[in-house]
């Protein structure tokens, strides 16, 4: 179901869908899944190169058991134990929170996930974190909706239906995912917004240039498209230079001889990664009929009217 844990089946279905070339955007679609669960799935697992449903499957399993506490969690550290003294580490617990804080993160938020990412079964109920912390139930709560808007706490049932806060192994992968799916979401509001105010315009060049900076900056922070999607992004392009008239999916994909899924994907792929296939932009002239154009903002507005006198 979407949001719950992948299953060994959905798995083998995200294996298929590499095996196949398609992009993780459109892999998600399949599995009805946001695109942040393949492209996390994947990157954990060997990279789209070296993923295997098996492997993925018992390593995800492995993690799991790892996560299991092996004792009663939020019990305080003794003196002593395992070469750990209270006082040391109640004061590395604010450091690492200030830490935090210095970073941008609310102070009791901090605190809340400091406290969490230091106790050894990595999960604390409420009660544990007010005792820890000396704060009320209600600052707590609410640092703890703060810490699940980011994806980097959850909720899990304990015994007597108790609920305990858990942080897992992946929290600050699972927070870099969380602020790369930031950017690509400015990214795509300033391409609609140039593509409103008009991509010649002063307003629209400017929203177009961050646009390419926060897609550039999205895709380095998710280790960049991946090469088999940019390389079939660069055939459709070329197919459509070669074609020099619009061109429709199917017309494509009977070309190319490839899927119309996979012909779909690859043209998603260059109009959501357009610094992939700078100078150059794709045009879409009718519903599923595409041509390739030159990059309008690439040029100025004397630079067009110089080169249309060369025509």
């Amino acid at each position: 179901m979407p949001g719950g844990r992948l299953s060994d089946e959905d798995r083998r279905h995200i294996a298929s869908g590499l095996a196949e070339r398609l992009g993780y955007a459109e892999i998600a679609r399949r599995l009805g899944r946001p695109t942040s669960t393949i492209s996390r799935e994947v990157a954990r697992n060997g990279g789209p190169g070296g993923y295997r449903a098996d492997h993925a499957h018992e390593a995800t399993g492995r993690r799991a058991r790892r996560r299991r506490p092996a004792s009663p969690p939020g019990l305080p550290v003794a003196a002593g134990a395992d070469g750990r003294g209270a006082e040391a580490v109640r004061a590395f617990v604010e450091q690492f929170a200030a830490l935090m804080v210095q970073t941008g993160l609310p102070r009791m938020a901090g605190r809340v996930l400091a406290s969490l990412y230091t106790a050894d079964s990595g999960a604390l109920t409420a009660a544990e974190l007010v005792k820890r912390l000396r704060v009320s139930p209600a600052s707590v709560s609410k640092a703890i909706g703060y810490l699940e808007g980011l994806e980097v706490v959850r909720r899990e049932r304990g015994p007597r239906r108790s609920e305990r806060y858990v942080i897992d192994d992946d929290v600050w992968e699972r927070a870099w995912t969380t602020s790369a799916r930031s950017h690509e979401m400015w990214a795509d509001a300033a391409r609609r917004g140039a593509g409103i105010l008009g991509p010649v315009t002063p307003a629209g060049v400017r929203l177009n240039r961050m646009g390419r900076f926060f897609r550039r900056l999205g895709d380095d922070m998710a280790g960049g498209p991946a090469a088999p999607a940019a390389g079939d992004a660069l055939t459709v392009l070329a197919a459509l230079v070669h074609a020099s008239a619009p061109v429709t999916v199917e017309q494509l994909a009977t070309a190319l001889g490839w899927p119309a899924d996979r012909v779909t994907s690859a043209l998603h792929d260059a109009e959501q990664h357009p610094d992939v296939i700078d100078p150059v932009a794709l045009r879409r002239t009718a519903p599923g009929t595409y041509a390739i154009t030159a990059r309008l903002d690439r040029l100025t507005t004397a630079q067009r009217e110089a080169l249309s006198h060369l025509v």
